[in-house]
């Protein structure tokens, strides 16, 4: 496709966040500088609570922007690139996860595919090195859902999800999200929840037309007087889910509540939720790669679909291994990603002898299972059955309808078997508790208007996690029929057992026990100042660290014994692979104990040219505490547990930006260019591969939306441009291109909207990008068409219609292979095939 011809196309109708998205609140302190507060109390506007056009326009009225912002203020007034999305607009694509939903965003790059959480996101051309969210903060009505957001196996979507709870997705790229918010130098997106500022409900079920879901979704908000209200919403699903497995992987639910008292001068407002939720992990699978690593042709093994098969299946596991305790356990597959989270939380807002006190508070009981199975070899059954146990090997089923039977030369019509690690991630606690004060207040000077702002965070982030693994040889086989598979020699010597290679990883290593708490500290303000058709302002903010407690694992060295021989099926001999069972040494923990601090500050100016059309510049410094990605590296000693190059704690972002903003009747263009320079310490997918880099990013970002009559059409395109400045462990990768970077992400979504019909299609575009920092293997460029049909027969009855990728396409968003493998078998991670599923609402 012709990416400048479409750009054009884009740029002549397109906007930032629509009308109808933003709607008439949308704003900001002068400077931008503020918080990422949560929903003020215009913000519960209950969106999509009901259907008809006059509880539309209520809602649209009392739409509020309130993530990244001191004070409210109209958008052509503020120096940020901020956008927004209600509820029901997000309803409209189906239940989906939460990153599929974040994707339709501008400015930001979503990696999915990979389950109902874990996702990979970033914000402009920050680096997207490992998983989660380093530079980006997920939020959760205002307070951070974890405090890093890129934990190991345990990223903050895992606790978040969408539902008929939410109000409005909000986000903020760049900007103030350095100095009002910690670890957030890239931006915050900020999920807010509805607190009955509406009166009704709903309650929806949805069932899979083309795969095995079924499931509730339900909210109810209403006055219980004039000063009192509350909305409680939540969802509950189960299914094999949109890839074949052979077994129920999706159970389960949240559940959330929140009551609001109001006062004459503020309000205060408790909330309260429940998430307990399993959801299968969808690793990198197999996949043929044949061509040149410029045009690499990428094609599907016999049985075996990328797009809807796995390696999960009923013949596989359970992760037999020793737990944290060295004690033999069996974890269930079905476990999957198991989230649980207890939260409870406070918020008020006040305004006393003019000034504006808020206070938001919460308390979340993290903890959770989380299971991943991916391959790490993959070849003939000849190939692989010789690499275990030498020339003359011979592969047998060990599970499955096919069990004691020897696996032919052609298996599956393939003739592949696989070598894949089962990684068992137990987080013990995640608990985290976050208040945040804040004091505001706003005086006439000289004709303008100076506000100024004062706050006071403090957060505590739980570390206590154990790393546990297997490793098994599988046939490959979709369906949800993989099975498991024995490996003898020549000479009658088993090297598997019950089709399990190894109780551990790479011998000894990522068998780990992290028992790490994280104390911070952070005081921060503002001062703003608007005059006439100029706002001026700066925010500065300065992060105080405590990092305390201690590491189990013997790839701490020094003498730690990590692989030891253990009789694991009880029948008195040792087998070979119970020669291979990782062990922690309990006895020789290492501790953690540091301290960080870094200063953050943000400066920006807006100058409103005309009623309809304002520029702005602003130049931001923020940081991000390393947190576990330090962590059994050479950055943390493990003699005292002391970071002797201070450098190490925290990775340091430099954006400068500026754009313009232009808003008439029925349209909006917002365009911002951006120039980053960031620094990561990361350890690639919990690999022995730690980095050290700077990286270096610019390019633009735009954003639009307009509407005429019936049909709308919001839509988003960023450019980027990236490089790696400086890779200080490897010097070779010093001016590659970043891998999983695409030059043009674009997404659109048009819609016709009638008096008993709504339709139209969520269209996302990325273009090609490395496969790897080697810069060889090119990934190619995919679209996808997210369509949604909404029929309303009757007053408050409403019927669904969602497909997920239409035209079931195939798109990587990860090949392993760095480039074209010699003898064409490789594997990646791909989106999930079309999937189509309708839904009944009610109304009331």
């Amino acid at each position: 496709m012709n990416i400048r011809c479409v750009l054009l196309a884009f740029t002549s109708t397109l906007v930032a966040i629509p009308a109808h998205a933003n709607g008439v609140g949308d704003g900001g302190d002068p400077a931008g500088g503020g918080e990422a507060t949560g929903a003020s109390e215009a913000s519960g506007a209950g969106a999509g609570q009901a259907v008809t056009p006059a509880r539309r326009e209520k809602a649209a009225a009392q739409d509020v922007f309130s993530t990244g912002v001191a004070k409210g203020r109209d958008r052509l007034d503020s120096a940020t690139s901020t956008s927004a999305l209600k509820g029901s607009e997000a309803q409209k694509l189906g239940p989906r996860p939460l990153a599929d939903i974040l994707r339709a965003l501008p400015g930001l790059r979503v990696e999915s595919a990979i389950g109902e959480g874990n996702a990979n996101y970033t914000v402009r051309g920050l680096p997207l090195a490992a998983g989660g969210s380093k530079y980006m903060q997920l939020q959760e009505d205002g307070l951070p859902v974890l405090e890093f957001g890129d934990i190991f196996n345990v990223a903050a979507d895992v606790f978040l999800r969408a539902d008929f709870n939410i109000a409005q997705i909000e986000s903020i790229r760049g900007g103030s999200g350095s100095t009002f918010s910690s670890n957030a130098p890239g931006g915050v997106v900020n999920v807010i929840s509805k607190t009955g500022d509406i009166e009704g409900g709903a309650v929806q079920v949805t069932g899979g037309l083309d795969y095995d879901e079924k499931r509730i979704d339900f909210d109810y908000g209403r006055k219980l007087s004039d000063t009192l209200r509350f909305h409680v919403g939540g969802y509950y699903r189960s299914g094999e889910g949109p890839r074949d497995i052979g077994f129920t992987g999706y159970k389960g639910g949240q559940i959330k509540l929140n009551v609001t008292k109001q006062f004459e001068n503020g309000y205060v407002r408790l909330h309260a939720k429940y998430l307990d939720d399993r959801s299968p992990t969808f690793a990198p699978y197999f996949i043929r790669i044949t061509g040149t690593n410029d045009k690499p042709v990428f094609s599907n093994y016999a049985n075996f679909d990328i797009r809807k098969d796995s390696i999960l299946s009923p013949h596989i596991g359970p992760v037999t291994t020793l737990d944290g305790d060295n004690r033999l356990r069996h974890f269930a597959l079905d476990n999957g990603m198991h989230a649980l989270s207890k939260a409870i939380g406070l918020e008020a807002q006040f305004d006393i002898a003019g000034w504006t006190l808020s206070e938001r508070a919460r308390f979340s009981a993290n903890s959770g299972d989380f299971l991943r199975v991916f391959p790490s070899a993959v070849n003939s059954v000849a190939a692989l059955a010789a690499s275990q146990a030498g020339a003359g090997a011979t592969a047998r089923y060990a599970t499955g309808p096919n069990a004691g039977q020897i696996v032919p030369a052609d298996a599956n019509g393939n003739g592949l078997l696989a070598f894949s690690y089962m990684a068992q991630t137990r987080a013990r606690s995640l608990d985290n508790f976050t208040n945040d004060f804040r004091a505001t207040r706003v005086w006439k000077a000289g004709g303008g208007n100076l506000t100024a702002t004062a706050g006071l965070y403090k957060a505590i982030q739980d570390l206590h996690a154990e790393w546990l693994h297997s490793a098994i040889d599988t046939d490959v086989v979709g369906g949800g029929d993989t099975a498991m598979v024995d490996v003898t020699s020549a000479a009658g010597t088993p090297q598997t057992q019950g089709g399990y290679y190894a109780f551990s990883r790479n011998g000894s290593k990522f068998r780990r026990i992290f028992d790490v708490k994280y104390d911070i500290t952070a005081p921060y303000g503002s001062i703003n100042y608007h005059f006439g058709k100029i706002a001026i302002g700066g925010s500065l903010r300065y992060d105080f660290g405590k990092v305390r407690g201690s590491l189990v694992g013997a790839d701490l060295g020094g003498g730690r014994v990590g692989l030891i021989s253990y009789d694991v099926n009880g029948n008195g001999v040792i087998s070979a692979p119970e020669t291979r069972v990782a062990y922690l040494p309990l006895d020789r923990p290492a501790l953690v104990d540091y301290n960080y601090g870094y200063l953050s500050y943000s400066s920006g100016i807006n100058f409103r040219v005309a009623e309809p059309f304002s520029v702005f510049a602003r130049y931001s410094r923020g940081g991000r505490a390393n947190a576990d990605k330090i962590l059994f590296t050479p950055a943390v000693s493990t003699v005292d547990g002391s970071v002797p190059n201070k450098a190490d704690t925290y990775d340091e972002v430099r954006q400068l930006e500026g754009g313009f903003k232009l808003r008439r009747s029925g349209a909006t263009l917002n365009v911002t260019a951006f120039l980053a320079n960031a620094d990561d310490h990361n350890v690639l997918n919990g690999a022995a591969t730690q980095t050290i880099r700077a990286y270096r990013a610019h390019g633009v970002e735009m954003e639009g939306s307009f509407r005429r009559g019936p049909f709308s059409i919001m839509a988003g395109a960023t450019y980027t441009k990236a490089k790696i400045t400086e890779d200080k462990l490897d010097p070779s990768l010093t001016g590659k291109e970043p891998r999983h970077q695409p030059a043009w992400t674009l997404q659109a979504t048009p819609q016709v909207e009638l008096r008993n019909v709504t339709f139209g299609a969520n269209v996302v575009t990325i273009t090609s990008s490395f496969a790897q920092d080697s810069n060889l293997l090119k990934m190619p460029g995919f679209t996808v068409v997210n369509a949604f049909l909404q029929v309303r027969p009757v007053d408050r009855v409403q019927l669904s219609l969602n497909a997920s990728n239409l035209f079931d396409a195939v798109g990587f968003f990860e090949i392993n292979q760095s480039e074209v493998p010699a003898n064409g078998i490789g594997w990646g991670r791909a989106i999930n095939g079309r999937t189509v599923s309708a839904s009944l609402r009610y109304d009331f």
